[in-house]
């Protein structure tokens, strides 16, 4: 083990990362989703997304596409919280990889991980009760035509639900905000705001619209998993990423930045 991973010990990581809204979340290991982590804490924005996408509602077996699914912790949430047959879509992440990882989480029954880009799926349509995209939606769902492709996958009133990084509202004039700027990058153009992802996905007439909602205080959670990722993290790179992000939370406290989830129903 690295020293950038023995700073702290599993219990206290536990109790520091204990969370009352996340009950589900707090069941996995630290070290786990701190390994296999990508960016803000997915668990944490899945079990908050579960409740508005009527996840506990689905048969058991419901067949859900994960989409952006990176190293499939959010895959196997999936099985084991809500007993869905799950199919981890990924472009980064090879599916040998996540092979692995969920036969040792025990659920190499219930998630199928495949190689996939977004705009390319090997799907049926019809194929899906479900489709969840948890901090990955905003890098390719942004575009006008995206959503009616998708929803096409999802069986007659099938729900698809995301969160994303967002921004509380839109930005006027000049882009970003002023406390932001040492900070932005192009990726953070695809933040947007509630009423943004409520227009873009009512316009299209592919969804009814259940929910675009901000989640409060979603960026103290952000600043907190910034914080533990940048001290324990096994790996230089997202140690690094977090304590970036990590300055950008912390010196933004609410003002602009945090966390939208957004529903949709296939008409």
């Amino acid at each position: 083990m690295s020293d950038a991973t023995s700073r702290t010990s599993t219990d206290d990581l536990t109790d520091r990362l204990s969370h009352p809204r996340h009950p589900r979340s707090d069941r996995y290991d630290v070290r786990w989703t701190i390994e296999n982590q990508m960016g803000p804490h997915a668990l944490w924005l899945l079990e908050w997304l579960a409740p508005a996408l009527g996840l506990a509602d689905l048969r058991p077996g419901a067949r859900v596409l994960d989409l952006g699914c990176g190293r499939a912790m959010t895959s196997v949430f999936l099985a084991k919280e809500y007993g869905a047959q799950v199919v981890a879509a990924d472009l980064w992440v090879r599916p040998d990889e996540n092979t692995a990882r969920v036969a040792e989480a025990g659920v190499a029954d219930r998630v199928l991980p495949v190689y996939a880009e977004a705009h390319d799926l090997p799907f049926g349509e019809g194929t899906f009760d479900a489709i969840v995209s948890v901090d990955a939606y905003q890098y390719f769902g942004t575009n006008d035509l995206y959503l009616p492709t998708l929803t096409r996958l999802l069986k007659p009133g099938g729900r698809i639900g995301v969160v994303v990084p967002a921004l509380r509202e839109e930005p006027e004039g000049t882009e970003p905000p002023a406390h932001l700027a040492p900070w932005w990058e192009p990726d953070f153009w695809c933040f947007h705001s509630p009423e943004w992802w409520r227009r873009h996905w009512t316009r299209g007439g592919a969804v009814e619209v259940e929910a675009a909602d901000w989640q409060p205080d979603g960026w103290r959670d952000w600043l907190l998993w910034c914080e533990v990722v940048a001290e324990e993290s096994p790996e230089e790179f997202h140690r690094t990423m977090a304590r970036r992000v990590g300055g950008m939370v912390r010196a933004d406290q609410g003002r602009a930045l945090g966390f939208v989830r957004v529903v949709g129903r296939r008409k």
